[in-house]
C-alpha cells in the first residue's frame, strides 16, 4: 500500500493520497473495491453535469465500495455533498467556493485546490487547503478545454509548499516521472478508466508511485 501524508491541524485525521482515482457515474463501478484493494488510495467522485440527488448517491456509494480498504474518497467541487455523503474531503476548481470559505465551514475536511503554479499553490496554502491539484502536466484526453499542459518540469517550481498530485495525461511512466520531480501523487482517469484492463493499470501506477 502507498504511503501517505499526514496534515497538520484540523485535518490531522486525514491524509493525502498518493494515486487519485476520479470516479464518474459512467464508469465501472462494480470495480471501486477491486481499485481500493489493488491500492488506489483515493477517489475522487466528478458528475458536473448530474443532478444534487444523483451526486449524492454516486459518493455514498463510492464511499461505501472503498472504505473498508482505507481509502479516501473527496467530492469535486461540492462540500455540501462530501458533508452529507461522509466522504473525506473536497476538492476545489477556479469557479467553486474560495478555499478559506470551506475550510471555515468544513474544518476537518481534506481541501484540494487546482493551481497552475507556485504562487497559486501559496496562495491555496495560506487559506487553508490541505494539497494542490497541479495541472495539466501532459495533454489529457479525458477533457476537453483544459489550458495547455505545463510539463514535467513545472512540479519542481511549485513543489514544497503543499503536497502537489499531478493530473493531466498520467500513465505508470509518467507517474513515476511526476513523483520524481517533486510530486507527492497523480491523479488519474483514463490512466484507468481507458485501460482495457483498469485493476491491472491501477497496480501498475501503484507501483511506479512506490
Amino acid at each position: 500500500m502507498l504511503s501517505r501524508v499526514a496534515l497538520p491541524d484540523l485535518a490531522s485525521s486525514r491524509v493525502v493520497p498518493r494515486l487519485f482515482c476520479l470516479v464518474s457515474p459512467d464508469d465501472d463501478l462494480s470495480l471501486l473495491s477491486d481499485l481500493a484493494r489493488a491500492g488506489v488510495d483515493g477517489f475522487q467522485v466528478r458528475a458536473k453535469q448530474r443532478p444534487d440527488g444523483e451526486l449524492l448517491a454516486l459518493a455514498e456509494l463510492v464511499v461505501r465500495a472503498v472504505r473498508p480498504f482505507g481509502a479516501v474518497v473527496v467530492v469535486n467541487d461540492r462540500v455540501d455533498v462530501a458533508l452529507a455523503a461522509g466522504a473525506d474531503g473536497v476538492h476545489l476548481g477556479a469557479d467553486d467556493l474560495p478555499v478559506a470559505h470551506v475550510r471555515r465551514i468544513a474544518p476537518a475536511l481534506l481541501v484540494g485546490a487546482t493551481c497552475r503554479d507556485r504562487r497559486a499553490v501559496e496562495e491555496a496554502a495560506a487559506a487553508g487547503a490541505s494539497y494542490a491539484g497541479f495541472g495539466p502536466v501532459w495533454a489529457s484526453t479525458s477533457k476537453a478545454g483544459l489550458p495547455a499542459p505545463l510539463g514535467p518540469a513545472a512540479i519542481g517550481g511549485a513543489a514544497g509548499v503543499l503536497p502537489l498530485v499531478a493530473i493531466g495525461g498520467v500513465s505508470a511512466g509518467r507517474a513515476r516521472q511526476a513523483c520524481d520531480a517533486g510530486a507527492h501523487g497523480v491523479a488519474v482517469i483514463a490512466g484507468i478508466w481507458g485501460a482495457r484492463d483498469p485493476v491491472t493499470s491501477a497496480k501498475e501506477l501503484v507501483a511506479a508511485i512506490g
